[in-house]
């Protein structure tokens, strides 16, 4: 690939045809999600956190039970952490410590910004557990004020109809450059939205009348390869999983001994066996790092 390419692999693109022929696939017919149906910063930062290595479909359960429980961000401050932990286990919603930074992003809204949500990616970057990628989104689709979004989808679609390079800075620039001026909601939205459906792994372009077909490398030559898209690990006997099971566990028994704890996480525990009091300690050391639980005197329980 030439320099030139690689400096600006848009040079060549009718960039407003483009921009155009998205906006209008996606505004003519796209998945209904809760979280796209409104512009409330703290709806949607539910929504982005739950979707992090967790399939859509499973979310929009999860979210509405989250957000009836807890309908705004002064109630999620209010409520108990554990409580939070609980539900994010009880719906296999990964990571437990995402619902401990939630909840603290959640009293940082309340305590240090008066109630209201930073409303730019910069602000948005302050809350816990709140990284680039997710202050941008909800600067997007909250406020129509964020970036472009560079996400996996995002990188497939641009290597593939763009011929855009695999680095991070190149797709960077490239997003950017495609970005309409003062429509980041919607542009967001709808570039996600292609690689979502039309431009996944295994490409469906006519199938979801992909808006670019005209302009793209990849429909073109026939050739659809992509960056390495990461997998999640199996979850089925994953440490994550256990981690949910000793706080899951916790939560209705209050407070346990390691041998008494330990049969109820794993049923082939064996206190001086490969998934024993060593392995349990380590666990608990990890839930204890991130502030879920308490380890003392061989006895478990629920930070509260």
């Amino acid at each position: 690939m030439s320099e030139e390419a690689v400096e600006d692999p848009l040079a060549n693109a009718p960039l407003d045809d483009v921009r155009e022929a998205l906006v209008a696939w996606y505004e003519r017919d796209h998945r209904s999600f809760p979280w796209r149906e409104t512009t409330d910063p703290y709806e949607i930062l539910v929504s982005e956190v739950m979707s992090q290595q967790t399939q859509l479909g499973r979310v929009v359960d999860a979210w509405h039970a989250f957000t009836e429980r807890w309908p705004t961000a002064a109630d999620l401050a209010a409520a108990d952490r554990a409580d939070v932990v609980g539900f994010w286990t009880d719906h296999s919603l990964g990571y437990n410590n995402r619902a401990k930074y939630l909840h603290e992003a959640a009293q940082q809204v309340q305590e240090q910004f008066d109630g209201e949500f930073p409303e730019d990616p910069d602000g948005l970057s302050e809350l816990m557990g709140v990284g680039p990628y997710t202050a941008n989104a909800v600067a997007s689709f909250a406020f129509n004020n964020g970036d472009a979004v560079v996400d996996t989808n995002v990188k497939r679609v641009l290597y593939r109809a763009f011929d855009v390079p695999d680095d991070d800075a190149v797709f960077e620039r490239a997003a950017t450059e495609l970005l309409p001026d003062g429509q980041s909601r919607v542009w967001n939205n709808a570039i996600m939205e292609l690689g979502g459906i039309a431009c996944e792994q295994t490409p469906h372009c006519d199938e979801a009348d992909c808006p670019w077909r005209e302009w793209c490398s990849a429909y073109a030559s026939g050739d659809f390869t992509a960056p390495d898209v990461p997998t999640q690990p199996e979850f089925e006997g994953s440490r994550r999983q256990m981690r949910g099971r000793v706080v899951s566990v916790l939560k209705e028994y209050d407070e346990l001994p390691l041998d008494e704890l330990g049969p109820r996480v794993r049923v082939d525990y064996m206190p001086d066996g490969e998934y024993g009091r060593e392995w349990l300690r380590d666990l608990l050391s990890d839930l204890e790092s991130d502030g879920l639980v308490t380890f003392a005197d061989g006895r478990a329980s629920l930070r509260r």
